[in-house]
């Protein structure tokens, strides 16, 4: 009968495992699943209190967040008490009489107010079978812990163990997850606040004017064109328009379509399925990626006529169909394109098509080059200054009246970018608090220095002849037309209303066909 009755009782613990198995893999929450393994525990093998203690291995530690009946965290040298040798050992123990044994660790209850009587106390391993704590329970109600309660909470421990370190992982997978969500939102609230109308520098009217379209056009949805010369800027208003715009939590992406080769234009804006062509895998485009965003397709003059045609599709349709496709998908873009070309000229040329053109140019914003705005220079060479020197860690002040005056005698074909890096190599370059002269490249003195009587006798107010005073001009309009039109001499001298072999006559005659 006792035999029938013990086996009855060995069925019931191991039928209630299987209940608390699903229950501790139901439960991700650290603490209530700590809380629930002390219960069963103490339940299953008549104890007055269960305590989980889990190794922390960076400071050679045990610690017990949850015990029944007590809510503070206990913690103490791994080596120390039942729970020290176990751990150690790696091996079930059983202690009759806590205060007779030399391993009791009796701060414990002086700590909790509770008396220990006898401890029965097993470790937790992981899949691995490393131990990560131990598992004890304390004060067998009736009698002493047997063999069979001691197969029982080792059983329970490893089910217990596995579900803890879950727990744990998911605890701090959760943990980064926060991080890295407070980063986000930290590094979107500085990139919005960076790239913004009020980050382009300038007090010009054409500055004005580029600050004020972009805040008006940011809200809508429409398609933005922006041309200007390489360097103005183009890439920055775009951004400015995305991260002001209702778009701004959503994929910006940036495309320079002069970079792409011409076998793989249509496969990067558009994607291809796997198989189209040997050993090639699926990818996702552009255009898709930034679906709720915005694109922003820089060069956009150098797509071929294939690649405008595809794009003039996306954008009536809004769709976009795959290399390799078989229907189309669905996708909302905010498009802004930019170009240093002239785009009714390549139209002229049958170069771009004039129906992708007009969708593109709903909003046309010109960006100008940086020597109409000279003025706006000593504003943009101290911006440039405070960035680079805060960087480089350099104690510069500002510039001398002569490095400011050469920098706005320049005429700065790379625009504002060949600005930043003038001033970025003054940084390096100078030794003093100031930039002066010296400091600045050759090209900037010796084009200020170009014409040396002129602007010697211009300073003084020596008379000037009108030959003098047209010479100096014509140096200053070929400059410009060079600059706007990136050293193609046949369109400068278009602008310049000259025919090709005029200009090369006064390039050779000024000394500027060097």
């Amino acid at each position: 009968m006792r035999a029938e009755i013990k086996s009855h009782s060995i069925l019931d613990k191991y039928t209630a495992l299987i209940d608390i198995s699903w229950r501790l893999n139901s439960e991700k929450n650290f603490e209530q699943l700590l809380k629930l393994i002390a219960d069963e525990a103490t339940k299953h093998v008549d104890a007055e209190r269960a305590t989980i203690f889990m190794l922390d291995k960076e400071k050679n530690e045990l610690w017990a967040k949850i015990a029944l009946g007590v809510s503070d965290t206990i913690r103490f040298d791994s080596r120390l008490g039942t729970a020290g040798a176990v751990l150690i050992s790696g091996k079930p123990m059983i202690v009759e009489d806590a205060y007779k044994s030399p391993l009791f660790y009796a701060s414990i209850d002086s700590h909790t107010g509770f008396h220990t009587r006898n401890i029965l106390s097993v470790p937790l391993r992981n899949p691995k079978q490393e131990v990560i704590g131990v598992f004890q329970v304390l004060n067998k109600r009736e009698g002493r812990f047997t063999t069979e309660d001691e197969h029982f909470l080792v059983a329970l421990a490893n089910q217990a163990a596995v579900a803890l370190e879950n727990s744990v992982a998911l605890s701090e997978l959760e943990r980064r997850r926060q991080e890295l969500l407070e980063l986000n939102l930290h590094l979107r609230r500085e990139v919005e606040e960076r790239f913004t109308s009020k980050n382009i520098v300038g007090t010009s009217s054409k500055i004005q004017e580029v600050r004020s379209m972009i805040d008006r056009t940011a809200e809508s949805a429409v398609s933005v064109l922006v041309t200007g010369e390489n360097g103005t800027g183009k890439e920055l208003s775009a951004r400015a328009i995305h991260y002001q715009s209702q778009r701004r939590s959503k994929p910006f992406v940036a495309v320079n379509c002069a970079a792409l080769p011409e076998s793989l234009v249509e496969s990067e804006l558009f994607g291809i399925e796997k198989g189209v062509a040997t050993g090639v895998e699926r990818r996702v485009g552009r255009i898709e990626s930034a679906n709720g965003g915005t694109l922003f397709l820089d060069e956009i003059g150098d797509l071929s006529m294939t690649a405008q045609a595809k794009l003039l599709r996306v954008l009536q349709e809004r769709e976009v169909e795959w290399v390799g496709g078989r229907r189309p998908v669905p996708v909302d873009v905010r498009l802004i394109a930019a170009t240093n070309k002239d785009l009714k000229e390549e139209i002229k040329q049958n170069r771009f098509r004039q129906d992708l053109f007009f969708r593109l140019n709903v909003i046309h914003i010109r960006m100008p080059a940086l020597r109409e705005v000279r003025t706006d220079i000593p504003l943009l060479a101290t911006y440039f200054l405070r960035k680079h020197a805060k960087d480089l860690e350099r104690d510069i002040q500002g510039f001398s009246q002569n490095a400011v005056k050469a920098l706005m005698s320049y005429h700065w074909p790379g625009n504002i970018r060949e600005l930043e890096n003038e001033v970025k190599r003054a940084v390096v370059l100078t030794s003093g608090r100031e930039i002066q002269v010296e400091d600045l490249s050759d090209a900037i003195v010796e084009e200020r220095l170009a014409v040396p009587e002129l602007e010697s006798a211009m300073k003084s107010g020596e008379k000037q002849t009108l030959k003098d005073r047209v010479t100096t001009l014509e140096i200053q309009m070929i400059r410009d037309a060079m600059a706007q039109t990136d050293s193609d001499r046949r369109r400068a001298a278009k602008m310049l209303g000259l025919s090709h072999q005029g200009l090369l006559n006064k390039l050779k005659r000024y000394g500027l066909d060097k």
